[in-house]
């Protein structure tokens, strides 16, 4: 049968809203703030025999959406070794390297039936509180084997024809700092499940299965065809681009991201096999999140593109096996998000050359991963885990986002109220940070400054960050967004990381405070194009000093407030006798 558009239409509709409710039903019933408040998490719909990605949620990570086709197409051939696929069923798995992405990142998966066959998966992915290994919340920057990060679970049934396995259950809040979190995040993702396979099956039910087959391929199919379109009307040739990691928190060396992107036609090749080779340190990612990390970025530039597979139909990989972007166990791989963060960085920089008005400058880069761990006076063990924002890059339309979550996924920062109400801390600052923003004819957004105190006797903070070495880098002649900072207090005094944006083991006591001065986003174009009346708005704001003024956009801004206009013209006069 041919689908009408208007029908198509609503069935889209209807497929997106089977993935939001699920999002819905587990950021409301999670005990994590992670999940509950940041919406660490996402769901989809995958195809019944390849696992590739039909639908995905508006509300989840991105990011989790692309990788878990690699993790739904793992638990199919695991199916396939064993007894087979029965209603009932659901796979639990972290495993980062089969269609995962870290250890914090438990997925589950579970078959919908129609007529006594799989239709189609459902999958839940959410960012679990602590899942055991050497640093409370897991992103041990320190790390040089998988073991030290966390419990490794291959995909195994938590649901056997129905029937729940509480021993899997026990081995995993066994292994949990937080196992009362463990439970209620489990819970929240099973009922988010359930809820998903009743919708799935009422939209069957009303339109019957071939409808909603024919309403997967031809949204496959527009997604491919569109994307070939764009692809096509790019430039042909090879542009490249490269950025850097700080280091692997082991060795104190920068790690190469590199990208070689060639357009032919409709087609287009993204290849990184100039980039560094696997590390020590767990800056590592597997292949899979590559890709996935690949998806995003392309979705940002070409937005109108539907959310499927098929965007990357006409999009080929080349990615060396012994790299960096294509580890296998038991590498470590606690902080891929510094290194796929830093993946969009390149995707974007290589647009940038080839179509400027579609250009976006970098995001500030780093989800400065801050882990503060301690026990109440009553003896009870805390676990405060958490990411931070910064700015986003400008763009042809206008300045980065101040203060934004980073561009891998739709997540929310914590409010300050929430973190303070569960954990013993108090936020001495939450603010916008002045002249972070990378200066261009549009301002990259602002990072922030985060200044926490201890309230309890004693806790051990760890801290995995990046762009403490390599900031944020502004494309067409915009100019870079300012360095991460990260300080600490103790008896005697303040100081800073050795490694510059990653350390464990900091031990601070009461009244002590830890401090995050994160990045803003790159400039887009010269900065000398920005109207000094605009570069006095933004003095006016606080978003740059006077002095940042003067020194990056050339524009003098009297006491008062306005434009210099004397002193600008004896500016300009003195630098134009100077060249």
């Amino acid at each position: 049968m041919a689908i009408d558009p208007v029908t198509l239409a609503i069935l889209k509709g209807r497929l997106e809203q089977i993935a939001d409710e699920m999002d819905a039903v587990l950021f409301r019933s999670a005990f994590n703030p992670i999940i509950a408040e940041a919406h660490d998490a996402s769901h989809g719909i995958y195809d019944a025999k390849s696992g590739k990605t039909l639908v995905q949620g508006k509300s989840g990570l991105p990011i989790f959406v692309g990788v878990m086709a690699f993790g739904v197409k793992a638990v199919i051939d695991k199916a396939a070794t064993q007894d087979g696929v029965h209603e009932g069923d659901v796979w639990i798995f972290n495993d980062p390297y089969d269609g995962g992405t870290h250890l914090s990142d438990f997925r589950l998966v579970k078959p919908v039936f129609s007529k006594g066959e799989v239709f189609c998966w459902l999958a839940s992915v959410g960012h679990w509180h602590d899942v055991g290994g050497n640093v409370p919340g897991n992103y041990n920057p320190a790390a040089t084997e998988c073991f030290q990060e966390g419990m490794l679970i291959p995909p195994v049934k938590l649901y056997d024809k129905g029937v729940y396995r509480q021993d899997i259950i026990d081995i995993l809040s066994a292994n949990s700092r937080q196992p009362m979190s463990l439970f209620g995040d489990l819970n929240g993702q099973i009922n988010a499940l359930e809820l998903g396979v009743k919708r799935m099956t009422s939209l069957l039910e009303a339109y019957g299965d071939d409808m909603i087959s024919e309403c997967f391929e031809e949204l496959q199919a527009r997604a491919a065809t569109m994307m070939r379109a764009q692809i096509e009307s790019l430039p042909s040739g090879t542009v490249s681009a490269e950025d850097y990691l700080d280091n692997d928190g082991i060795h104190d060396e920068p790690l190469k991201i590199a990208l070689d992107m060639t357009i032919e036609g409709d087609r287009m090749v993204l290849d990184f096999t100039r980039s560094s080779p696997a590390c020590m340190g767990p800056v590592n990612i597997s292949r899979s999140t590559c890709i996935a990390a690949c998806y995003v970025a392309l979705k940002h530039v070409f937005d109108d593109v539907p959310a499927n597979a098929g965007v990357l139909e006409p999009v080929e990989f080349q990615i060396d096996d012994d790299s960096l972007l294509a580890v296998t166990a038991p590498k470590p791989v606690g902080g891929y998000t510094e290194t796929i963060l830093r993946l969009i960085d390149v995707v974007f920089q290589a647009i940038a050359q080839l179509r400027p008005e579609s250009a976006m400058a970098c995001a500030y880069g780093t989800i400065n991963a801050l882990s503060l761990a301690g026990h109440r006076s009553d003896g009870r063990r805390w676990v405060m885990f958490s990411f931070f924002g910064g700015g986003h890059g400008a763009h042809s339309s206008g300045d980065g986002l101040n203060h934004g979550n980073a561009p891998i996924s739709t997540a929310t920062i914590p409010p300050l109220e929430i973190l303070e109400a569960a954990y013993p801390v108090r936020f001495t600052q939450w603010a916008l940070r002045p002249d972070s923003g990378g200066p261009g004819e549009y301002r990259g957004g602002l990072g922030a400054i985060y200044e926490i105190e201890l309230l309890e006797e004693q806790a051990d903070v760890f801290l995995f960050g990046e762009r403490g070495r390599f900031p944020p880098r502004g494309v067409v002649d915009g100019m870079p967004a300012a360095l991460n900072q990260f300080a600490f207090e103790q008896d005697d005094g303040w100081h800073a990381p050795p490694m510059a944006s990653k350390m464990v083991d900091i031990d601070i006591r009461r009244g002590q405070k830890v401090r995050l001065e994160t990045p803003g986003g790159g400039g887009y174009g010269l900065p000398s194009k920005r109207s000094p009346a605009t570069v006095a708005h933004d003095v006016a704001l606080g978003y740059i000093g006077r002095e940042a003024a003067a020194r990056d956009y050339g524009v003098v801004i009297a006491a008062d407030g306005t434009v210099d206009v004397t002193a600008n013209k004896e500016r300009s006069t003195s630098e134009a006798s100077n060249t």
